[in-house]
């Protein structure tokens, strides 16, 4: 009989990184701390939904003296405890499904149920706590288009790549300072509004402990109301950080496969990998892109950011592929186009 394959050796920073997560999580469970669900907004289609969130131990949240959440700056979205492992419940209607949160304490699983299409909430709890209300955007099966949208420096200016800068935002920056790009949440309404039904999904490299933030960034500057799909900063088994690039292509492969029926409206900027991974993902499924939708930096934001990426080669026929520098120069090519009208 063949000898079971080892078990793949697992990053040391990784096993460091859990056993700190360990030795904090004791330390506040003796302090009387419990666990927590954090959900973030889902998505599904007829007979599935993919509920997604993070059990952790938080601090309190400080409130204003009229009991508003007070401001955040962007270093306590990552002062939370990740509880891994956890064993969560979700009560979906008259079913109620149990699913477990991977090392880092994120939760991102498939569960079969039926729910009516667009906007549907549903409960979900950890340990016992109090249940808390979730979000999920389910797909009619006769939607044919969607938006996938990127979220730095393509509906919020951050200059992510120079390290200094990405330090600053998201650890610095109060979170009322963030400032929107400007025709932009102009642009993801009218989509939708002349697409009913589509789904909206933000995807981003972004760490999953700044999406209470980006939620209500994303609320208070009138962007329309999607699905999120972030990433855990964190070690993986094989190397330090990782891959944001991976992390958009598994997704937007993962879209294709879910609705196959679904053309896509890619948009993000030229200054990260955005071009570079929507040429793939166009390559790799045609009949997935409805059309590209860059983004340029302006001068003084593309030196900030470590300058632009350079032009990817792709098929000019294969789905319109527009840029400009904000969103209503986006909205007018789109309009050339025959994406909006």
């Amino acid at each position: 009989m063949a000898s079971a394959p080892p078990a793949p050796r697992i990053h040391w920073f990784a096993r460091l990184e859990h056993r700190l997560h360990v030795w904090r999580e004791g330390r506040a469970r003796r302090r009387g701390r419990v666990a927590t669900i954090l959900p973030f907004p889902g998505y599904g289609g007829p007979g599935w939904v993919r509920v997604v969130g993070r059990v952790l131990i938080v601090p309190p949240q400080r409130r204003t003296r009229d009991g508003e959440p007070a401001s955040v700056r962007g270093w306590r979205s990552f002062v939370g405890i990740p509880v891994g492992f956890a064993s969560v419940t979700v009560h979906m209607g008259d079913t109620t499904h149990q699913v477990v949160a991977d090392r880092g304490g994120v939760v991102d699983a498939m569960i079969k149920v039926d729910l009516e299409p667009g906007w549907q909430t549903f409960q979900i709890s950890v340990e016992g706590q109090e249940p808390v209300e979730a979000r999920a955007f389910i797909v009619a099966a006769e939607t044919r288009f969607g938006v996938v949208s990127d979220v730095d420096d393509t509906v919020m200016v951050t200059a992510l790549p120079r390290p200094f800068i990405a330090f600053w935002n998201s650890f610095v920056l109060d979170e009322h300072a963030r400032i929107p790009v400007p025709g932009m949440a102009v642009l993801l309404d009218q989509l939708l509004r002349q697409h009913p039904g589509a789904p909206m999904v933000y995807l981003s490299t972004g760490a999953w402990n700044v999406a209470p933030t980006l939620w209500r960034f994303l609320g208070r500057h009138l962007f329309p109301a999607g699905s999120m799909l972030l990433t855990d900063w964190g070690p993986t088994h094989e190397r330090w950080f990782r891959s944001g690039r991976e992390h958009k292509l598994t997704n937007l492969r993962r879209l294709a496969t879910e609705f196959p029926d679904v053309k896509w409206l890619l948009i993000g900027d030229d200054g990260q990998h955005d071009e570079a991974i929507y040429s793939q993902f166009l390559e790799e499924y045609p009949d997935s892109v409805a059309g590209v939708a860059i983004r340029r930096l302006l001068p003084a934001e593309a030196v900030l950011a470590g300058g632009r990426a350079e032009h990817e080669p792709h098929a000019d026929d294969a789905a319109p592929w527009v840029s400009a520098e904000d969103g209503a120069g986006l909205r007018d090519q789109l309009g050339d186009v025959g994406i909006l009208h």
